[in-house]
């Protein structure tokens, strides 16, 4: 019998694909919880590279961005778009 892997682990090999880690990250916003959309990037960050990669290339502080990426977590847009960016994603907005 193979060895159970955890819902967390299984959602890392997931979010490796950019595809998947991009409807990941949108399920999140429509879902509407900002913790939960932070804790999803801090996912998608860790298996692209990790926060400290990330924090280099957005050019924040890397204890800074670990509390941004909190469940209590409060960015200001400008970091967020850097967030995103450094990911390789873009920000959008389309009709309700």
């Amino acid at each position: 019998m193979k060895p159970a892997i955890s819902y967390h682990d299984d959602l890392l090999r997931r979010l490796k694909n950019k595809k998947y880690a991009v409807g990941h990250l949108n399920a999140c916003l429509e879902e509407g919880d900002d913790g939960d959309f932070l804790l999803a990037i801090r996912d998608v960050a860790q298996v692209h590279g990790g926060l400290r990669e990330l924090s280099k290339k957005a050019g924040l502080n890397r204890e800074h961005l670990f509390r941004m990426l909190s469940k209590n977590g409060n960015p200001r847009l400008h970091n967020l778009r850097q967030l995103i960016a450094a990911l390789g994603f873009k920000l959008s907005l389309r009709p309700a």
